[in-house]
């Protein structure tokens, strides 16, 4: 499978998850701190998507006109947009007023892994589109800066 199929089939599952836990009302979190990391997350998106420009969204994992973007939130992550969609989705699964439920914690599990096979093959992408693409991957973290 292509990494561009592959790509906007984990897209697909991952909405779905996001989707699933918002109509079971596990996304959203009911704990102040839940609630600040949710606002952070969406802080943080709100960032990179200005960074990145109207470029930015799009289903599959196909790297953008335009260059390598090294700016903003992405001098400190490759992928500041699926941090913040992972930070989003984690805290409220883990805020809620009550233990995550089985159910959310396997839908969260499942969108970080669809999240996951959506990187990769945007990486496989963009190391193939830009030349520089490694050197920036080997001195900038995917999804938490300075970590991982």
């Amino acid at each position: 499978m292509s990494p561009k199929l592959r790509s906007i089939l984990a897209t697909v599952a991952l909405v779905l998850c996001v989707v699933a836990l918002l109509e079971r009302r596990e996304l959203l979190s009911r704990h102040p701190v839940g609630i600040a990391l949710q606002v952070a997350a969406a802080a943080l998106m709100l960032w990179a998507r200005l960074t990145f420009g109207r470029r930015s969204f799009h289903a599959a994992a196909n790297p953008t006109e335009g260059g390598l973007v090294t700016t903003g939130p992405y001098r400190f992550w490759r992928h500041p947009i699926y941090a913040a969609i992972l930070l989003f989705l984690w805290a409220g699964v883990l805020s809620q007023r009550h233990a995550p439920t089985p159910i959310a914690l396997l839908l969260a599990a499942a969108a970080t892994i669809f999240t996951g096979v959506r990187i990769h093959a945007e990486e496989r992408l963009l190391n193939a589109t830009f030349p520089d693409y490694a050197a920036y991957s080997a001195r900038t973290k995917r999804l938490v800066p300075f970590v991982f």
